[in-house]
């Protein structure tokens, strides 16, 4: 018996999933936001370091502090968009490490080498983000990721106390139509990737 995912859910997770830029009119519940976050939380990442940190903006006062970080073109399809997720890094992550990764005490490993955290929490924070938007497709929602925006600015603005850093910024919403640009092409395998 296969596991293989039907193709509905592939269509809905893959190939028919665009990167949005505008959203219909509809609000992101509170407790939908927490089913994304019961979801995607089971994404592995290396000894479960789970460095990924997500600041949900939903107020208008929120967006308001976001907006001046934002590129032209990011700021408007934030303006307009529910719900906007910053994914940020907590470069302490391993603080945690003694509940979340109990095989043997693996916080020295990054207390001791901030280059070795600082790596650790940026793969795998990004990895985390990926999760979060597979996550959300699969809970039904569109994503629109970015990375036009001003990261000290969002930091500063955001995480003035520097433990957490900004990796990247997903709007959330509904799809509508007409809300993203038409599919681009994809490079083919052999122009990406090599069986040795």
């Amino acid at each position: 018996m296969s596991n293989a995912l039907g193709q509905q859910a592939l269509d809905q997770l893959f190939f028919q999933a665009h990167s949005y830029n505008s959203f219909a009119d509809k609000a992101i519940s509170e407790e939908t936001i927490a089913e994304l976050y019961e979801l995607l939380k089971w994404g592995p990442t290396s000894m479960n370091t789970q460095p990924a940190r997500y600041l949900f903006i939903q107020s208008d006062e929120a967006r308001e502090r976001l907006l001046p970080a934002m590129i032209a073109s990011n700021a408007e399809k934030t303006r307009n968009a529910p719900l906007t997720v910053i994914i940020a890094s907590d470069s302490e992550f391993y603080e945690h490490l003694p509940t979340q990764f109990t095989a043997y005490d693996a916080a020295p490993l990054f207390r001791e080498n901030s280059g070795l955290a600082e790596e650790t929490a940026f793969r795998n924070g990004s990895m985390q983000g990926a999760y979060l938007i597979t996550a959300a497709r699969a809970l039904g929602l569109a994503c629109g990721p970015m990375s036009g925006f001003d990261k000290e600015k969002v930091n500063a603005e955001f995480f003035p106390e520097g433990r957490w850093k900004v990796n990247f910024i997903v709007n959330l919403g509904y799809a509508t139509e007409g809300g993203h640009h038409p599919r681009g092409q994809r490079l083919a395998f052999d122009q990406v990737a090599a069986i040795l």
